[in-house]
């Protein structure tokens, strides 16, 4: 029986929004890390969901060997969650940003404490790892610390970023009924998965500056002010509705 049979297998996910400059050299470094035969995971399927891009995302994305889904509403999570169904039966999802940022390389580190059972939800915290300068803005960095600190007083999570690298069970995500459709998609699985009881951990992983293109979240004031307020809505509104069940 080869490796391939015995391992488990994964689907990357990324949501990508007018990404031509970085998809395609996103989607080779994906894809060499899935050759690699010391990979404790098999890497079944690149999905790239283009999500309204007005450029040649979709083109160099598939160009470059990904499958490549399109979820024209706009929203950070209705891309997720469209890849998310895409990926079919395997029985693990890798998500991370379109923009070069996170280390695929790194994935190694975040497979470990799931796969040895130590862990449900592991999530890439950049503030315990590395950041290049002018990779985490100011802002970015305030609104973590605050995201941080509401998930832990009101789910009892310790986490210290709410950062895009993560691995989870496909079976799990799905349980969750995941239902924000932009940006505070991220912050709603953590929140989601604290209730259900499941285990969330961190592990330190690098972050560079993204390789191209504009930050659809910290590209302007304007812009991180929107993002922010919808994680921190989103936030509040898991807290509320799962209120009665405490």
């Amino acid at each position: 029986m080869s490796d391939d049979d015995v391992r488990p297998t994964a689907a990357v996910v990324i949501p990508a929004l007018n990404e031509e400059a970085t998809i395609g050299e996103q989607v080779a470094e994906v894809l060499a890390v899935a050759a690699r035969p010391d990979l404790p995971a098999r890497i079944a399927e690149v999905i790239v969901v283009d999500n309204g891009s007005e450029d040649r995302t979709a083109w160099r994305a598939r160009s470059a060997g990904a499958t490549v889904v399109s979820e024209p509403r706009r929203g950070y999570g209705r891309a997720c969650a469209a890849g998310v169904e895409a990926a079919g039966d395997v029985e693990l999802i890798v998500l991370m940003d379109g923009d070069r940022s996170d280390r695929i390389d790194e994935l190694p580190l975040l497979l470990a404490p799931l796969l040895a059972g130590e862990a449900d939800l592991v999530i890439g915290s950049r503030v315990l790892g590395s950041y290049e300068p002018g990779s985490l803005l100011p802002q970015q960095r305030f609104g973590n610390w605050l995201a941080a600190r509401l998930l832990r007083l009101l789910y009892g999570v310790r986490v210290t970023d709410v950062g895009p690298f993560r691995v989870i069970r496909r079976r799990q995500l799905v349980s969750l009924g995941m239902r924000e459709t932009t940006y505070g998609w991220s912050v709603e699985m953590i929140a989601r998965a604290a209730r259900r009881g499941l285990w969330v951990r961190e592990v330190p992983v690098s972050y560079r500056k993204r390789a191209g293109g504009d930050s659809k979240v910290s590209g302007n004031l304007t812009a991180s002010v929107r993002a922010g307020g919808r994680i921190l809505a989103t936030i509040f509104r898991c807290w509320r509705d799962g209120k009665p069940d405490l």
